[in-house]
Protein backbone atom coordinates (compact mmCIF):
# COMPACT_ATOMS: atom_id res chain seq x y z
CA UNK A 1 0.00 0.00 0.00
CA UNK A 2 0.82 3.71 -0.78
CA UNK A 3 1.89 5.58 1.86
CA UNK A 4 1.60 9.57 2.09
CA UNK A 5 4.43 11.78 4.05
CA UNK A 6 3.86 15.61 4.14
CA UNK A 7 7.28 17.45 4.37
CA UNK A 8 7.90 19.43 7.20
CA UNK A 9 9.37 22.95 6.74
CA UNK A 10 12.68 22.24 6.50
CA UNK A 11 12.16 19.65 3.63
CA UNK A 12 10.65 22.60 0.74
CA UNK A 13 9.22 21.47 -2.74
CA UNK A 14 11.48 22.39 -5.37
CA UNK A 15 8.92 24.55 -6.68
CA UNK A 16 8.76 27.05 -3.68
CA UNK A 17 5.85 29.34 -4.42
CA UNK A 18 7.22 33.24 -2.52
CA UNK A 19 4.29 35.05 -4.35
CA UNK A 20 2.71 35.32 -1.20
CA UNK A 21 -0.03 32.53 -2.38
CA UNK A 22 -1.11 29.78 0.13
CA UNK A 23 1.63 27.27 0.39
CA UNK A 24 1.21 23.45 -0.11
CA UNK A 25 2.62 20.53 1.08
CA UNK A 26 4.60 17.88 -1.41
CA UNK A 27 3.03 15.05 -0.95
CA UNK A 28 4.86 11.58 -1.77
CA UNK A 29 2.72 8.97 -2.33
CA UNK A 30 -0.11 7.63 -4.35
CA UNK A 31 -2.43 9.10 -1.72
CA UNK A 32 -2.15 12.82 -3.04
CA UNK A 33 -5.03 15.06 -2.12
CA UNK A 34 -6.94 17.32 -5.30
CA UNK A 35 -6.22 20.84 -5.27
CA UNK A 36 -9.42 22.97 -4.10
CA UNK A 37 -10.16 25.26 -6.85
CA UNK A 38 -12.82 28.38 -6.13
CA UNK A 39 -16.32 27.76 -7.00
CA UNK A 40 -16.89 29.19 -10.89
CA UNK A 41 -19.29 32.64 -10.71
CA UNK A 42 -22.19 32.00 -12.58
CA UNK A 43 -22.83 34.92 -15.05
CA UNK A 44 -26.35 36.54 -15.71
CA UNK A 45 -26.95 36.99 -19.41
CA UNK A 46 -26.39 40.65 -20.17
CA UNK A 47 -29.89 42.00 -22.17
CA UNK A 48 -29.76 43.07 -26.45
CA UNK A 49 -30.84 46.94 -24.74
CA UNK A 50 -28.04 46.79 -22.10
CA UNK A 51 -25.32 46.37 -24.91
CA UNK A 52 -27.03 48.97 -27.47
CA UNK A 53 -27.48 51.66 -23.97
CA UNK A 54 -23.80 50.58 -22.88
CA UNK A 55 -22.87 51.42 -26.60
CA UNK A 56 -24.52 55.09 -27.09
CA UNK A 57 -22.74 55.81 -23.67
CA UNK A 58 -19.66 54.93 -24.63
CA UNK A 59 -20.16 57.24 -27.69
CA UNK A 60 -21.67 60.17 -26.33
CA UNK A 61 -18.28 60.24 -23.44
CA UNK A 62 -16.09 60.46 -27.04
CA UNK A 63 -18.65 62.81 -28.48
CA UNK A 64 -19.34 65.15 -25.27
CA UNK A 65 -16.06 67.24 -25.27
CA UNK A 66 -16.01 68.71 -28.21
CA UNK A 67 -18.21 71.33 -27.45
CA UNK A 68 -17.71 75.15 -28.86
CA UNK A 69 -15.89 76.24 -25.20
CA UNK A 70 -13.52 73.25 -25.79
CA UNK A 71 -13.07 74.23 -29.26
CA UNK A 72 -12.27 77.42 -29.04
CA UNK A 73 -9.63 76.89 -26.08
CA UNK A 74 -8.14 74.66 -28.35
CA UNK A 75 -8.36 77.21 -30.96
CA UNK A 76 -6.71 79.93 -28.87
CA UNK A 77 -4.09 77.38 -27.54
CA UNK A 78 -3.11 76.47 -31.57
CA UNK A 79 -2.75 80.33 -32.07
CA UNK A 80 -0.51 80.89 -29.32
CA UNK A 81 1.95 78.26 -30.25
CA UNK A 82 1.31 79.37 -33.91
CA UNK A 83 2.79 83.40 -32.95
CA UNK A 84 5.62 81.14 -30.41
CA UNK A 85 6.92 79.19 -32.75
CA UNK A 86 7.08 81.62 -35.59
CA UNK A 87 8.81 84.27 -32.92
CA UNK A 88 11.26 81.29 -32.09
CA UNK A 89 11.96 80.90 -35.95
CA UNK A 90 12.43 84.55 -36.87
CA UNK A 91 14.78 84.64 -33.60
CA UNK A 92 16.61 82.16 -34.92
CA UNK A 93 17.57 83.29 -38.48
CA UNK A 94 18.11 86.68 -37.13
CA UNK A 95 21.04 85.07 -35.06
CA UNK A 96 22.24 83.11 -38.36
CA UNK A 97 22.15 86.34 -39.91
CA UNK A 98 24.19 88.02 -37.47
CA UNK A 99 26.63 85.09 -36.99
CA UNK A 100 27.24 84.89 -40.63
CA UNK A 101 27.86 89.55 -40.65
CA UNK A 102 30.32 88.90 -37.98
CA UNK A 103 32.36 86.11 -39.80
CA UNK A 104 32.54 88.17 -42.93
CA UNK A 105 33.33 91.34 -41.06
CA UNK A 106 36.17 89.41 -39.41
CA UNK A 107 37.56 87.77 -42.72
CA UNK A 108 37.24 91.82 -44.14
CA UNK A 109 39.43 92.89 -40.92
CA UNK A 110 42.10 90.15 -40.80
CA UNK A 111 42.39 91.28 -44.77
CA UNK A 112 42.68 95.02 -43.73
CA UNK A 113 45.13 93.91 -41.64
CA UNK A 114 47.43 92.23 -43.66
CA UNK A 115 47.51 94.18 -46.19
CA UNK A 116 48.21 97.17 -43.49
CA UNK A 117 51.09 94.75 -42.53
CA UNK A 118 52.52 94.62 -45.92
CA UNK A 119 52.37 98.40 -46.50
CA UNK A 120 54.37 99.09 -43.43
CA UNK A 121 57.12 96.60 -44.52
CA UNK A 122 57.08 97.80 -47.65
CA UNK A 123 57.70 101.60 -46.71
CA UNK A 124 60.21 100.79 -43.75
CA UNK A 125 62.09 98.80 -46.65
CA UNK A 126 62.22 102.10 -48.90
CA UNK A 127 62.75 104.14 -45.98
CA UNK A 128 66.88 105.47 -45.96
CA UNK A 129 68.24 106.61 -43.06
CA UNK A 130 70.82 108.00 -44.50
CA UNK A 131 69.02 110.07 -47.13
CA UNK A 132 67.11 111.81 -44.03
CA UNK A 133 70.25 112.14 -41.80
CA UNK A 134 71.93 114.38 -44.73
CA UNK A 135 69.14 116.11 -46.24
CA UNK A 136 68.34 117.54 -41.98
CA UNK A 137 71.89 118.20 -41.40
CA UNK A 138 72.78 119.99 -45.21
CA UNK A 139 69.69 121.43 -46.43
CA UNK A 140 67.88 121.96 -43.04
CA UNK A 141 70.76 122.74 -40.91
CA UNK A 142 70.64 120.50 -37.64
CA UNK A 143 73.45 120.31 -35.75
CA UNK A 144 74.39 117.68 -33.29
CA UNK A 145 73.95 118.88 -29.20
CA UNK A 146 77.06 119.40 -27.46
CA UNK A 147 77.60 118.85 -23.86
CA UNK A 148 75.74 120.35 -21.96
CA UNK A 149 72.76 121.09 -24.47
CA UNK A 150 70.94 118.01 -22.79
CA UNK A 151 68.97 118.36 -20.26
CA UNK A 152 67.56 114.96 -18.54
CA UNK A 153 64.51 114.90 -17.21
CA UNK A 154 62.75 111.87 -15.80
CA UNK A 155 58.86 111.51 -16.05
CA UNK A 156 56.36 109.96 -14.24
CA UNK A 157 55.08 107.43 -16.54
CA UNK A 158 54.05 108.56 -19.40
CA UNK A 159 55.76 108.52 -23.00
CA UNK A 160 56.04 112.15 -23.66
CA UNK A 161 56.65 115.16 -22.42
CA UNK A 162 54.23 118.36 -22.77
CA UNK A 163 56.56 122.10 -22.41
CA UNK A 164 54.57 124.87 -21.26
CA UNK A 165 57.97 126.99 -20.52
CA UNK A 166 61.32 127.39 -21.11
CA UNK A 167 63.62 124.91 -19.71
CA UNK A 168 65.61 127.08 -17.04
CA UNK A 169 69.17 126.64 -17.52
CA UNK A 170 71.65 126.02 -13.99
Amino acid sequence: MGYAKQSNRNNRSPARNTSGYKRQSYIEGNAARKLETAPQRKRKPVSQNKHKANARRKQQVKVMPMNIAYMGVMTAALVVLSIVLLGYVRLQSSITLHVNNISQLESELNSLKLSNDEMYTKIMSNVDLEEIKRIAVNELGMKYAKEGQVVPYSSQGSDYVRQYSEIPSN
